[in-house]
């Protein structure tokens, strides 16, 4: 366990803290092009490290009635099942010899990119009510949450991004009604299952998890969080988030092409 490992997840926690900005979209580049970690290890560390730093999120938002279980079963119901189908594939991908890092780091680019795009403009997608003045029906609300739920299996998998910003994005649009608050913590307690799944899948049928790495990321990651938020009301979040956005899209196209 090295300190600039500690240091990193100290960092990242501030910036989650900070922008709310999933730990994913920040810690996976920093993991590959700051400390040179293979792709697929970074991924692998990435989502056990997004489970156990989010938990206590979770567990205090589902503590506060902020989460529609609901909505949750029918997320994980997508999204646990093609989670473990995506390792099984990597797995037979693995065992065949051929190089999958490659594909892997162009879609943590292309996760990046969409993050980025979700973070500036998401008010304005909202807003456009993609479903009309009524909105949908409650099962076809429930039909499109399971979907989403495959998709987010996949990616997240894939890339360890998507969980926070694609969540929220979807529950924002089919679920308008919704506080804020209700928004963050359901996709918060579905990230969980669907990080943890990911992760240990990548450790069991990959064997692409750094416990060493993990442990350092995560000592450095609850002070940073708790940090960020303190400062949150102290700086211009719109600001911060949109030069993150930025940031984070020109990173995305570095792993893109």
């Amino acid at each position: 366990m090295e300190l600039i490992h500690i240091l990193a997840g100290l960092g990242v926690g501030v910036i989650v803290g900070l922008t709310g900005v999933g730990g994913g979209a920040v810690m996976t580049p920093i993991l590959i092009l700051g400390f040179g970690i293979h792709p697929s290890i970074a991924v692998g560390t990435d989502l056990l490290y997004a489970a156990l730093s989010k938990a206590s999120a979770a567990w205090i938002h589902s503590r506060y009635n902020n989460v529609d279980w609901t909505v949750v079963g029918f997320l994980a119901l997508g999204s646990v099942p093609m989670s473990i189908i995506t390792g099984l594939l990597l797995q037979f991908i693995h065992v065949q010899g051929a190089d999958y890092n490659e594909f892997i780091t162009s879609m943590i680019g292309l996760m990046l990119v969409v993050t980025a795009f979700l973070m500036i403009f998401k008010q304005r997608i909202v807003e456009s009510k993609l479903f009309g003045e009524r909105g949908l029906s409650p099962s076809a609300r429930y039909f499109i949450t399971f979907c989403a739920g495959m998709l987010l299996g996949v990616v997240v998998t894939l890339s360890s991004i998507g969980a926070g910003a694609i969540g929220a994005a979807v529950l924002s649009l089919l679920y308008p009604e919704w506080k804020t608050s209700r928004i963050v913590g359901t996709d918060l307690v579905h990230a969980v299952p669907l990080a943890a799944v990911a992760g240990l899948g990548h450790w069991q049928f990959l064997g692409s998890v750094d416990f060493m790495l993990l442990g350092g990321l995560l000592i450095g990651a609850y002070p940073g969080i708790v940090i960020g938020s303190l400062l949150n009301f102290r700086l211009p979040e719109h600001l911060l988030r949109n030069t993150l956005a930025v940031m984070l899209f020109f990173i995305g196209l570095r792993f893109a092409f």
